[in-house]
């Protein structure tokens, strides 16, 4: 199961209180204040990891505490700080403050470290408060609580290319082939319900890129209709967005309208998306009735590049693959 959305309760620990103590030995009567500061609260700290593909861990378990700090001790003992509890997401994981709504931080790279929460501070022991006038205090601090709330996390791939295209265009077929990645394939609308993400390998040049077979979207996924916003935020992040195209004309389907629908989509969801680098890829060349769409299609969409292949052939992959490097490069 894909999880690319989960609420979460977290709280970063509580602050020890202070000691209130005095020194108490055979013959020094008068010892004096000896209480230890309490220890500091463990932060909430948010990790990025290419490691984890999505948010599943925490769809169970969706609370998260960090460590107290332990309260201060008699003889000047200071108490111990909480650890801090350390959460590793997915790189391109959006976090939202679930009452107000607003953005608090992302994580796009991997290692990168964001304290979302603070750490309660120690209380202070009565060792602090000694004076020349207050020779015996008996003030103490308690430790602060630790920070708290519920947060919103949203994953939004990372990817160098974003596989655009309706369902049963050949996205899935596109990506295993290009890439390592194995996702479902069967003759049906939807087999892909979830982006997954593939790597490109050019052994000559020791280069990869990462791409992206993200679910078919159809007419009103802006208005999150069909898999809808779940399939648009994942292409936001994409470096070039690659438009595969069923120029057989699939289910008495036209490629024009296809090509046209799918960028009526982006404008209507982030007017940004089609700024971003694209390319045109007419799928399935290897059908007869393929050679004549494309003839309209390159009349209809003149100054667009088109470059031509068969997943089952596959046919023009070399000239892809190349392209997509250099684009991306």
């Amino acid at each position: 199961m894909f999880v690319d959305e989960v609420n979460v309760i977290l709280k970063a620990g509580n602050g020890g209180d202070g000691c209130l103590s005095f020194r108490r030995e055979k013959f020094i009567p008068k010892g004096g204040p000896n209480g230890g500061d309490g220890g500091d609260g463990g932060h909430v700290i948010l990790e990025g990891t290419v490691q984890l593909c999505d948010l599943q861990d925490y769809q169970f378990a969706p609370h998260a505490h960090a460590e107290d700090g332990e309260n201060g001790k008699g003889s000047d003992q200071h108490g111990r700080n909480g650890k801090h509890k350390i959460l590793k997401v997915p790189t391109g994981t959006v976090v939202f403050n679930s009452e107000t709504n607003e953005m608090v931080t992302e994580l796009t790279k991997d290692g990168e470290q964001v304290i979302l929460l603070k750490g309660g501070k120690g209380g202070k022991g009565n060792t602090n408060f000694k004076s020349s006038v207050n020779q015996a205090p008996r003030q103490i601090t308690p430790g602060t609580p630790g920070e708290e709330g519920r947060f919103l996390f949203v994953l939004k791939t990372i990817a160098d290319v974003g596989l655009v295209g309706y369902p049963n265009a050949g996205k899935s077929s596109l990506t295993a082939a290009l890439t390592k990645a194995h996702p479902r394939v069967a003759p049906y609308p939807f087999t892909t319900l979830h982006p997954n993400v593939g790597t490109i390998e050019y052994p000559e040049q020791n280069r990869r890129i990462f791409l992206a077979d993200i679910p078919g979207l159809i007419k009103g996924a802006n208005e999150n209709k069909g898999l809808g916003h779940r399939f648009l935020r994942h292409i936001e992040r994409c470096h070039l967005l690659l438009f595969l195209i069923d120029m057989a004309g699939t289910d008495s389907r036209d490629p024009i309208d296809d090509y046209a629908q799918l960028q009526t989509e982006l404008r209507l969801y982030d007017e940004s998306l089609l700024e971003k680098p694209s390319l045109i890829v007419a799928n399935k060349m290897d059908v007869p009735e393929a050679a004549a769409n494309l003839k309209k299609f390159k009349k209809h969409y003149k100054n667009k590049e088109i470059l031509e292949i068969s997943c089952l052939s596959q046919e023009g992959f070399p000239a892809l693959k190349e392209k997509l490097l250099s684009v991306v490069s």
